[in-house]
């Protein structure tokens, strides 16, 4: 801030500044508004004043010639401007905000800017100001900095991934009750943001000779029940000690993981493991679509005869078109933005340990999705359940 000149005041200024105090009745603090003056420099003239020794400020001083005195008010003119110019540089943004954004800006700004300068530049009242300033929080002031505290402790309860919409309805499972556009401001208000995407490795490899089958869903990714239809993958973590490999089979009804398996090395012993674990735990009735893409693991003989043993339907992505698996491509891209490129695995014992409980405990129990009503793969599982046994 460019300091504002010194005044350089003239001896019937300060007899008549120091007569609207001791005999108008005026406030040093009114008297200084009303005159453009320091309530500093006012309060020393009155004292001055009182002692009888008003005449004798500035006696010593010679008198300044009228350019002098001209180039003093220019030069101090400047400043104010200057300042004005600088404050609402910084302060444009309120406006819009409402008188009490002003109020806000103007404490922030005070140790660095006087506040007659702040309250003239933002459009405000001094008395406002001092008002707003000794004025309890109101009832919604309130209700927000509670509201904001349950925010920042349900986006750390969903490892920071919903949305404000799915942030809306785990609040409203824990009793608060709250619009999803007064989430949006109070998040923005808190720099809360979600994770981030990063770009994928691919891991298919379709060069090969081995036989391939039909695609079945041509991207319908509809079923009207649990179990009628499954997606499988394979995607990669990276470790200190290298990649690991992540298979998983996706129920397209529940949106559950029904199954994964994890290896240093990506084989077909991987992927029959997650099937393996998907029957053991589902036991699927005869007819269960598996789509999965045109992999050398999935084409293998083994696993084309662990489907028919399952009696299982077969059908495979076309050639190079990741949105036929876009479901379990979308579960992997969730699974690396919210919990893996968050951390740094020096061992795969390490990983595993990790990707299993987000699997277990947070993704397949806990974490909400919108196309399920905002509830989770299991609870929507329980529900679809005890629906059709109401029926």
């Amino acid at each position: 801030m460019e300091k504002i000149p010194n005044g350089r005041y003239t001896k019937e200024l300060r007899e008549e500044a120091a007569r609207l105090v001791l005999e108008d009745g005026l406030s040093a603090g009114q008297a200084a508004q009303r005159l453009s003056l320091p309530k500093s420099t006012l309060e020393s003239w009155v004292r001055a004043a009182k002692a009888g020794k008003l005449g004798t400020i500035g006696k010593d001083r010679r008198p300044l010639t009228e350019v002098e005195i001209e180039l003093a008010k220019t030069k101090k003119e400047l400043a104010m401007v200057r300042m004005e110019r600088d404050i609402l540089k910084k302060a444009a943004g309120v406006f819009r905000q409402g008188v009490a954004a002003r109020y806000a800006m103007i404490e922030a700004m005070r140790p660095t800017y006087p506040v007659p300068a702040l309250v003239q530049a933002l459009a405000v009242s001094m008395s406002g100001y001092y008002s707003w300033r000794t004025r309890p929080p109101s009832r919604r002031q309130r209700e927000d900095a509670r509201l904001a505290v349950e925010i920042k402790a349900a986006h750390r309860r969903t490892r920071e991934s919903y949305s404000a919409e799915r942030l809306q309805a785990d609040l409203a499972d824990h009793g608060v009750h709250v619009g999803v556009c007064r989430i949006k401001r109070l998040r923005r208000e808190l720099g809360i943001r979600c994770r981030q995407k990063r770009k994928f490795k691919a891991t298919t490899n379709s060069n090969h000779g081995l036989p391939v089958v039909q695609n079945l869903v041509s991207q319908n990714f509809a079923a009207l029940a649990p179990n009628q239809m499954w997606l499988t993958d394979i995607t990669c973590i990276p470790t200190d000690e290298g990649w690991l490999y992540l298979a998983g089979h996706k129920d397209i009804c529940t949106g559950e993981i029904v199954g994964y398996a994890m290896s240093g090395r990506m084989t077909r012993n991987l992927v029959s493991e997650s099937l393996f674990k998907a029957v053991a735990v589902k036991r699927p009735a005869a007819g269960l679509i598996h789509h999965s893409d045109r992999g050398t693991q999935y084409c293998s003989r083994e696993y084309r005869k662990l489907l028919h043993q399952f009696k299982m339907k077969s059908s495979m992505s076309r050639r190079g078109d990741c949105y036929d698996n876009a479901p379990i491509e979308s579960f992997w891209g969730t699974l690396k933005t919210e919990l893996t490129f968050h951390r740094h695995y020096q061992t795969r014992q390490e990983a595993k340990r990790d990707i299993q409980e987000y699997i277990e405990i947070f993704y397949n129990r806990q974490r909400k999705q919108k196309k399920l009503g905002y509830l989770s793969p299991a609870a929507y599982e329980r529900r679809f359940y005890q629906m059709q046994k109401a029926a």
